[in-house]
């Protein structure tokens, strides 16, 4: 008989655990509140660690067609243009970590996932709201029913129920930055204005990210700004593009004049939560932003949810002790997950340095060792990108 497994959540997280655990034999049922699937948001960076675990369930075909392949990822001064870094990617990222790094728009690699899991023999049943779990092996649902398996997981992002059910309500803390996001047609931009790199532009209390989509039809944008307060954690509340505007003005025509074109951006704020207890307890376990939800500074959320979902695919099919099988998985990925998380916090400060004295203290050296170095540059990444999660 097929092991159960019932997964909260058909986002990013939950497909990806979905096609990989009913590659390996399972019956997998997903439960998703929403009355169809889609994905808010923008661009997406998938980095080589992901990539080679998208090509191991199957997905990195239609990925790779559907994204854009950067040639570099660069840090750059928001004011001035000085290049502090620059990575080679292309194929010199895919001949040292064994995959590519690619960018993609999220609906694109949602419709990716779904159609994997969906030719897996994954079931997904949509328009069903998710309350908690039982840890003896059931996900209860807003209606008063019950989804009963061998194993729940809670993919369901980072205002989780599954979690909350299993361990009580979670404070937050807002870090004191909000962030824009939104994509603008290439074709409303001049001709090479936008470089075919991942760029980071830096400036005091505040960061912008470009990149393409879609074969470079699109220009993705992040902008982060330091603020003092702010009230609601969303995904998608409207953001004022004058106002966005104005917090980049006078940076490099190359990052400011894509605001510029930016008809419509979202905006939401960024809030640290401190991690769970457990990652599981029982039959139930979480993973992705459910467990650890990454700050978006290494460009790693949704990768580091393809390891957590290929590393449940290892442990769960043939385990004669569930309970046991989720502790290994934990003990696993939750060293590796937390390593992920304060990099990406230490980055928050590295893109903010406030003045002169204090940019060239932080960004010298990282210039000095760029120009002269890249291999060793590239080599600091070798413990992220070239990480291969066993099969």
């Amino acid at each position: 008989m097929k092991r159960r497994v019932v997964i909260a959540g058909a986002g990013l997280a939950g497909l990806f655990a979905a096609a990989a655990l009913a590659q390996r034999g399972c019956a997998v049922t997903v439960i998703e509140r929403a009355q169809a699937l889609g994905e808010a948001g923008a661009g997406i960076q998938i980095s080589p660690n992901g990539a080679r675990l998208l090509a191991r369930i199957g997905a990195l075909d239609a990925v790779r067609r559907d994204g854009f392949a950067p040639q570099a990822a660069e840090m750059r001064l928001g004011r001035g243009g000085a290049r502090i870094l620059s990575l080679p990617l292309g194929g010199r990222a895919e001949a040292r970590w064994g995959a590519p790094y690619l960018q993609v728009h999220r609906a694109d690699l949602l419709t990716a996932l779904e159609s994997v899991a969906r030719a897996s023999g994954v079931a997904i049943r949509l328009g069903e709201a998710v309350t908690g779990a039982d840890p003896a092996g059931a996900l209860l649902l807003a209606h008063g029913g019950a989804v009963e398996g061998d194993v729940i997981l809670g993919a369901d992002g980072v205002r989780s129920d599954v979690r909350a059910g299993l361990f009580g309500p979670v404070e937050t803390r807002f870090l004191g930055q909000v962030a824009w996001r939104g994509t603008v047609a290439a074709a409303d931009l001049p001709p090479g204005l936008v470089a075919p790199n991942a760029t980071v532009w830096v400036g005091p209390g505040r960061h912008l990210v470009t990149y393409y989509l879609r074969g470079g039809a699109l220009v993705n944008f992040v902008a982060v700004e330091e603020r003092r307060a702010w009230a609601e954690e969303s995904w998608s509340a409207p953001g004022d593009v004058a106002e966005l505007r104005a917090a980049f003005a006078g940076w490099r025509p190359e990052a400011a004049g894509v605001l510029a074109a930016a008809r419509e951006c979202l905006l939401w704020g960024l809030f640290d939560r401190p991690s769970p207890p457990a990652w599981r307890k029982g039959r139930v376990a979480l993973l992705g932003d459910a467990c650890h939800p990454m700050l978006p500074f290494m460009a790693q959320g949704a990768v580091q949810a393809f390891e957590d979902g290929a590393a449940l695919a290892r442990l769960l099919p043939g385990a004669a002790d569930i309970p046991a099988a989720l502790a290994a998985y934990e003990a696993a990925r939750r060293p590796r997950a937390s390593r992920v998380q304060a990099a990406a916090r230490a980055n928050a400060a590295l893109f903010h340095a406030g003045n002169p004295a204090s940019q060239a203290l932080r960004y010298g050296p990282i210039a000095l060792g760029s120009r002269l170095a890249p291999g060793v540059a590239m080599g600091r990444l070798d413990w992220l990108y070239g990480h291969v999660e066993p099969a």
